[in-house]
């Protein structure tokens, strides 16, 4: 008999972004504190005031699907399709096979998350019919812009058969896509999930609506500096899988971390200036649900977005929650190496987390120039750092005000009673 609720571990990752195209090429960048910003080379940058970001040079979907395939999904769904596979591969399901989750399909759930689904295709639509004089746009062009298009795809890609749909919550997307698989599995409401996010946010539209926001930077993402001037955009995915702990036991899967705890909370202020006591109770909230004590955490892969709002904000929630801890919590950024993935943001970070946790090296916060006192934490400046850390926490803060937080806690095999 089943005993509720269970413990979640995570056996698959995958991940792609501008550091590279799977997640031992993202993670080895990680860990050399590598930039995956530069100028942007997929759309025609003439005229606006930023010109880098971080794209995924090396993708060719090509590659990965066939010719008649390629055209009717969408970049930001391609992504989320390749990252599951990826995933899926990397907890022991053989890909060659026809039907590599057949026995449990039906009880599998596809989580994802994505701020801006087909935003590309949908461009061009609008290019077609406002700019070229079209009468209609390509017919494909609400099946490709559909924000559930990345879990459908990848539903039908890998044969699942169970609970699938998408969560678009901004920036925190991908966060509670994770934290509610996380939810799911634990109470026994599936037996497995591929969950994470996926974000393609290259078009023009999209870059000149970022633009008249004024909080893009001008040249590189730059958290928690006192120099800072805004966020990078970034685009890719990243999905994990995720298992009761019995069930990888079983198969003889890899184990590569657990999660612990998910909290998320509404700022129910500002529609994009945060405040303190929204992410402090969402972090408040995820150590609640893993029940464990602000005293234990380790690390935390911050929201971190460069921005001077968000960073002295985030700042003060995390003294608020951890008191005299936070001066020894080591704190990262790794939006300043893949850039702001923004609904796929959460889970690039939460691969990260989870990746620092099982390899003891925890990623730096790069282009830091100098301290800004209002952001006094230890934010790993610019070289990775060596240390063994048995919890973690991943944020997340949208606009909206919506907040989520992960929470990991490293594996160690010698030390569990299995």
């Amino acid at each position: 008999m089943t005993s509720f609720p269970r413990r979640v571990f995570i056996t698959g990752a995958g991940s792609l972004c501008s550091l590279g195209t799977n997640s031992a090429q993202c993670w080895s960048a990680l860990c050399e504190g590598r930039s995956g910003i530069a100028p942007i080379q997929s759309v025609d940058m003439q005229g606006l005031r930023f010109q880098n970001g971080a794209e995924v040079h090396e993708f060719r979907a090509a590659d990965y699907f066939e010719a008649a395939r390629c055209d009717l999904i969408d970049r930001f769904a391609q992504f989320a399709v390749v990252a599951a596979r990826e995933a899926v591969g990397t907890a022991g399901f053989d890909l060659s096979s026809s039907q590599p989750l057949a026995k449990i399909s039906s009880k599998l759930a596809v989580i994802t998350g994505t701020s801006m689904g087909g935003q590309t295709s949908l461009d061009r639509g609008f290019e077609a019919i406002y700019k070229q004089g079209r009468p209609r746009p390509h017919p494909f062009t609400i099946p490709l812009t559909m924000y559930n298009a990345g879990a459908s795809q990848i539903s039908m890609d890998l044969g699942t058969t169970g609970p699938a749909f998408t969560i678009s919550t901004a920036c925190a997307s991908a966060t509670h896509a994770i934290g509610q698989a996380f939810w799911m599995v634990r109470s026994g409401a599936a037996e497995a999930a591929i969950c994470g996010g996926s974000e393609a946010p290259f078009s023009p539209g999209i870059l000149r609506a970022w633009e008249a926001m004024r909080v893009v930077s001008p040249d590189v993402c730059r958290p928690f500096s006192r120099d800072r001037r805004g966020l990078t955009l970034g685009e890719g995915a990243a999905m994990l899988y995720l298992e009761p702990l019995e069930s990888a036991v079983a198969r003889n899967a890899p184990i590569l971390g657990e999660v612990v705890g998910f909290g998320m909370s509404s700022d129910a202020g500002h529609i994009t200036q945060p405040n303190i006591s929204g992410p402090a109770s969402a972090i408040a909230a995820a150590l609640g649900d893993a029940h464990i004590p602000p005293e234990v955490v380790g690390y935390i892969n911050a929201h971190g977005t460069g921005t001077t709002a968000n960073d002295v904000t985030e700042t003060q929630a995390i003294r608020e929650v951890f008191g005299a801890h936070a001066d020894t919590l080591a704190i990262s950024s790794t939006k300043s190496m893949h850039g702001h993935a923004l609904g796929a943001a959460g889970a690039l970070e939460a691969f990260a987390t989870l990746m620092a946790l099982r390899e003891g090296m925890l990623p730096p916060t790069i282009n830091f120039n100098e301290p800004d006192p209002e952001c006094n934490l230890d934010i790993i400046p610019n070289i990775a750092r060596q240390k063994q850390v048995e919890f973690a926490l991943s944020n997340s803060f949208a606009f909206g005000g919506l907040n989520a937080v992960l929470a990991f806690r490293r594996w160690d095999k010698d030390r569990e009673e299995i």
